[in-house]
């Protein structure tokens, strides 16, 4: 049977990862926000100088600005998240199996008991939402519960479960917002710098801080290319990595690998995308219904690890 997860350790962790990548998110951007506003102090006075007052204001607007809207997507990420796949809320007579099940495995967590919603459409697949612990949701689509057998579907539901008792919908979110605004900043500087920055009108100063200005251009080329492909093969494999863990764990719950053994079959071969789910949303669902991943997938792009190899780790569980 497979090995005992320490959910404690497990969302000690979290919060740890989550204050350090809100504090490296405000870093980045306080020194994004500053080469933002050298460049435009170098538009409007002609004058390039490694101290800038822009570039200081700029580094305190970008820096509360992150630390504003990761606030905000601590307190209303799961609802956004919802809202996009157009998640409709449920009573017990309308799914009592699926009621039953999730009550099941909310014992078996140790975890209050979350929402449930519906998604409706025909490709089975479900998500997990929640930024607090006791707020949690667990999301199925109409044909998860059509398709799925009890077992397979307690199977799914105590992977979505897992995620929620570690934390995991919480960092996810973070990490969500993290990507999605280091592309945003990137962005920005790499068409500012297509506009013509302040090196295109440089005053000829006899080379005096041309050197350091040049270099200071270059470095941030780079890093405005870079910083969006670096965030997002993290968000990738921190996201490979909660997939394996949270079918391990379901497996604890449930003590029955081959009800999701079975579940993870007949996702891979349904997956599609449905209405409300985009590549914003598609690290959430237990199988990616954007893109299959398989063990050809690039790193960068697999947000699931491959099922095969998914499977194929259940089945070897305890061996």
């Amino acid at each position: 049977m497979a090995a005992t997860t320490d959910f404690v350790a497990a969302q000690a962790v979290n919060r740890r990862n989550t204050v350090l990548l809100l504090a490296l998110l405000t870093v980045l951007a306080a020194v994004t926000g500053y080469v933002v506003g050298w460049l435009l102090q170098g538009e409007a006075t002609n004058e390039v100088s490694l101290m800038s007052r822009f570039g200081l204001v700029g580094a305190g607007l970008m820096a509360a600005a992150s630390v504003v809207w990761s606030l905000v997507s601590l307190a209303f990420g799961d609802r956004m998240v919802l809202a996009m796949a157009d998640a409709k809320p449920i009573e017990k007579q309308d799914a009592p199996q699926l009621y039953n099940v999730v009550e099941e495995m909310s014992l078996a967590a140790g975890v209050p008991m979350p929402k449930v919603m519906i998604l409706e459409t025909e490709v089975p697949n479900a998500f997990a939402t929640g930024t607090r612990p006791g707020h949690g949701t667990i999301a199925v689509t109409r044909g998860l519960l059509d398709k799925m057998n009890r077992d397979e579907l307690q199977g799914v539901v105590a992977h979505e479960m897992a995620h929620l008792a570690n934390l995991d919908t919480r960092y996810m979110v973070v990490v969500g917002v993290t990507v999605g605004l280091i592309a945003l900043v990137s962005d920005v500087i790499l068409r500012t710098m297509q506009w013509g920055g302040p090196s295109s009108r440089r005053r000829d100063d006899g080379g005096k801080g041309s050197s350091g200005a040049g270099l200071l251009i270059v470095l941030l080329i780079v890093v405005a290319i870079l910083a969006p492909i670096a965030a997002k093969a993290v968000q990738m494999a921190v996201s490979r990595q909660r997939e394996y863990l949270a079918d391990a764990t379901s497996v604890q719950f449930t003590r029955n690998p081959n009800g999701l053994i079975s579940a993870l079959t007949k996702l891979g071969e349904a997956a599609a995308p449905f209405p409300g789910v985009s590549r914003a949303t598609q690290h959430l669902f237990i199988v990616n219904p954007v893109q299959a991943m398989t063990s050809r997938t690039p790193a960068f792009l697999a947000t699931h690890p491959d099922i095969a190899d998914r499977i194929a780790r259940l089945r070897n569980l305890g061996a």
